[in-house]
């Protein structure tokens, strides 16, 4: 079991910029990928960044350029640093892990606005 935990989101203006942060908790050495995806109300849950134990990344074109995913060494950290964000933005930001064993894990989410 994994547990993970959000936190960094709210509210700021259209070319500011935030900085998620997911702590996973439990048996968190059996990570293989985590990932941040995110949900606005009556929309599909849409990848935004995943980043492998190997620290191979990947964007979603929307934000590459924009949005760097990193991760501590432990695995216990994984954040999202999100610059020049876009009232498009706005939404429920989700942790995600994946493991070894073929787990997957949510957190429950973190909200970010982007308005002026």
């Amino acid at each position: 079991q994994v547990q993970l935990l959000e936190s960094g989101g709210g509210l700021v203006q259209p070319g500011g910029s935030l900085r998620l942060s997911c702590a996973a908790s439990g048996s968190s050495s059996t990570i293989n990928t985590m990932g941040w995806y995110r949900q606005n109300p009556g929309k599909e849950r849409e990848l935004v960044a995943t980043i492998t134990r190997n620290g191979v990344t990947y964007y979603a074109d929307s934000v590459k350029g924009r949005f760097t995913i990193s991760r501590d060494n432990t695995w216990r950290t994984l954040y999202l640093q999100m610059n020049s964000l876009k009232p498009e933005d706005t939404a429920n930001y989700y942790c995600n892990a994946g493991t070894l064993y073929g787990g997957t894990y949510w957190g429950k989410g973190t909200l970010v606005t982007v308005s002026s």
